[in-house]
C-alpha cells in the first residue's frame, strides 16, 4: 500500500474535526470480548472506522469497529472498540494505521489488550497476564517498506516495547486490588485458525506463555512512534492440545466476559496514575 506521512495527517484532521479540541492522552485497544469497557467512557464521541480515510472496517465477531473518545478515570482516552487483524485480509500496514493516526492526535501512551490462549501449564483460563515481551516469527513486519522518519527511526530498538514503568504500575495496582496478575510472553500467530497442538508445544519451548492473533503488530508500530505501552492479556482458554477438547471463538468471548470485572478494575486503576 505504501502510506505516506500526509495520509496519516489527513486522517488525523478528519477525526479532529469531530472532537472540538479534545486531545486524547491514552489510546486503549480492546480485544475480543472486552469491548464493554468502551461503554464506560464519559461524554463519549463515536467515530466509526469507515468514516475515516484509509481505515478498514472490522469483520471479527464482537468488534464494533469504532473509536470512542471521552473521559475515563479522569483521563482523556481514545478507545478502539474493536481492532483490525491481518487474518481479515488486511496488511500489517493497514492493521496498524490507526495507531500512527492517534499518535498524531496527541496520545503518548497505549493500553493494548487481547484475549489469548494459555500456553503456560501452571496457569488457568480467567487469569490476567501482564505482557512483558512478545515473539513474532511469521510473515512481514509492520515497519517493512519505506520508513517514515516523522514517526521513528529506520532501525527501531525493541528492548523495552512494553514499558517497565507501566509494568511496575500494573503489578502495584494488582496488589492493591488483591488480584492475581501473571506476567509472561505473548506469541503472535497470524490466524484465523487456532494454533495446532504442535505449534503450541513449540511456543512453549520458545518461552511463550500465551498465544494470540493480534497485539504484536500494533505494539511494534506504537513503540516505533515513541509511545509508552502497557499490555494486558485475558487468558480465555487453554491453548490447543493442553486439554482434550476443541477450541471455539464463542468460548473465547464467554471467558472474556467472565473476567470483565477484574479486567475493568485493573485498567481503571492503572489509568489513574499513568
Amino acid at each position: 500500500m505504501g502510506f505516506k506521512y500526509d495520509d496519516y495527517v489527513y486522517s488525523k484532521k478528519i477525526i479532529a474535526r469531530r472532537l472540538n479540541g479534545f486531545v486524547p492522552e491514552v489510546l486503549i485497544t480492546l480485544g475480543s470480548g472486552l469491548g464493554f469497557m468502551a461503554d464506560e467512557v464519559e461524554d463519549p464521541v463515536y467515530v466509526p472506522y469507515d468514516e475515516i480515510p484509509n481505515f478498514k472496517t472490522c469483520t471479527a465477531p464482537d468488534h464494533k469497529g469504532r473509536f470512542v473518545f471521552g473521559k475515563l478515570c479522569g483521563r482523556n482516552v481514545a478507545v478502539m472498540q474493536g481492532r483490525l487483524h491481518c487474518y481479515e485480509g488486511y496488511t500489517m500496514e493497514e492493521v496498524t494505521y490507526p495507531y500512527r493516526t492517534i499518535r498524531l492526535l496527541g496520545a503518548e501512551k497505549l493500553i493494548v489488550t487481547n484475549a489469548a490462549g494459555c500456553v503456560n501449564m501452571n496457569w488457568k483460563p480467567g487469569d490476567l497476564m501482564l505482557i512483558a515481551d512478545h515473539i513474532r516469527l511469521f510473515g512481514n513486519g509492520p515497519l517493512q517498506g519505506e520508513n517514515i522518519p516523522e514517526f521513528g527511526p529506520r532501525f527501531n530498538d525493541m528492548t523495552y516495547v512494553y514499558t517497565p514503568r507501566l509494568q511496575e504500575l500494573a503489578e502495584k495496582k494488582a496488589r492493591k486490588l488483591d488480584m492475581p496478575l501473571r506476567k509472561g510472553v505473548y506469541m503472535f500467530f497470524p490466524g484465523p485458525n487456532f494454533e495446532t497442538p504442535a505449534e503450541v508445544r513449540a511456543a512453549r519451548v520458545l518461552g511463550a506463555d500465551a498465544v494470540g492473533m493480534s497485539t504484536v503488530p500494533e505494539a511494534t508500530v506504537a513503540a516505533h512512534c515513541g509511545m509508552e505501552i502497557l499490555g494486558i492479556t485475558v487468558l480465555t482458554n487453554m491453548a490447543a492440545g493442553v486439554l482434550q477438547q476443541r477450541l471455539s471463538g464463542e468460548e473465547v468471548n464467554e471467558a472474556a466476559n467472565k473476567a470483565a470485572a477484574d479486567f475493568s478494575s485493573l485498567i481503571r486503576e492503572c489509568l489513574k496514575d499513568m
